[in-house]
């Protein structure tokens, strides 16, 4: 059975995107940008919902940098609000039960999986147990004022069980967890 790896980038204080900030809060450095590059999961099919889809997709239509290398990975876009036929290459529309589906996906795909954006998306996949690594990269901004896209919001407890964390360009931190969906705070009856 392959993994599922949630992977986000956020603020300090846990925003996703900030009006009038560059992509990656203008942080993007030299070891970050190359730890995406030559990472082994960078050529891991993408799960996104319908949001992530329109956003990137039109990012990559419009040839923002970087987008160029999610051309050829599979994308499984979970959507009922998308039409056929998705026009970013390597996309497939699903419109069946995400977990359900994620489920049968992490038993036959050939390659572990992992998440682009999708809060909610990524919520749910938490919520029914089928989420392996949790993965943050924290960017040293606050974003208080101009935040939006909050990611944790709506989360159920969870206990993370740290298994890596590193440092780019003396700045933004990459930690990975184990995560486990608690019913509520330990020792509560």
């Amino acid at each position: 059975m392959q993994t599922l790896t949630i992977d986000f980038i956020c603020s300090l204080d846990g925003y996703g995107a900030a009006d009038g900030w560059p992509g990656l809060w203008g942080m993007g450095g030299p070891e970050y940008l190359r730890w995406l590059e030559e990472s082994p999961e960078r050529d891991a099919p993408i799960l996104m919902g319908a949001t992530t889809y329109r956003l990137m997709s039109a990012l990559a239509a419009s040839g923002e940098p970087g987008t160029e290398v999610l051309d050829s990975i599979p994308k499984y876009v979970f959507s009922a609000s998308l039409d056929d036929p998705l026009t970013w290459p390597e996309s497939a529309l699903v419109r069946e039960d995400a977990i359900a589906y994620v489920g049968r996906l992490k038993e036959e795909s050939p390659r572990p999986l992992r998440t682009l954006g999708s809060i909610s998306l990524c919520r749910s996949l938490l919520q029914a147990g089928l989420v392996d690594r949790y993965r943050v990269c924290v960017f040293p901004v606050i974003t208080g004022a101009t935040g939006r896209d909050r990611i944790f919001d709506g989360y159920p407890d969870v206990r993370l069980d740290l298994v890596e964390s590193r440092t780019f360009d003396g700045r933004i931190q990459l930690l990975e967890y184990v995560p486990a969906v608690l019913d509520g705070p330990p020792g509560r009856q």
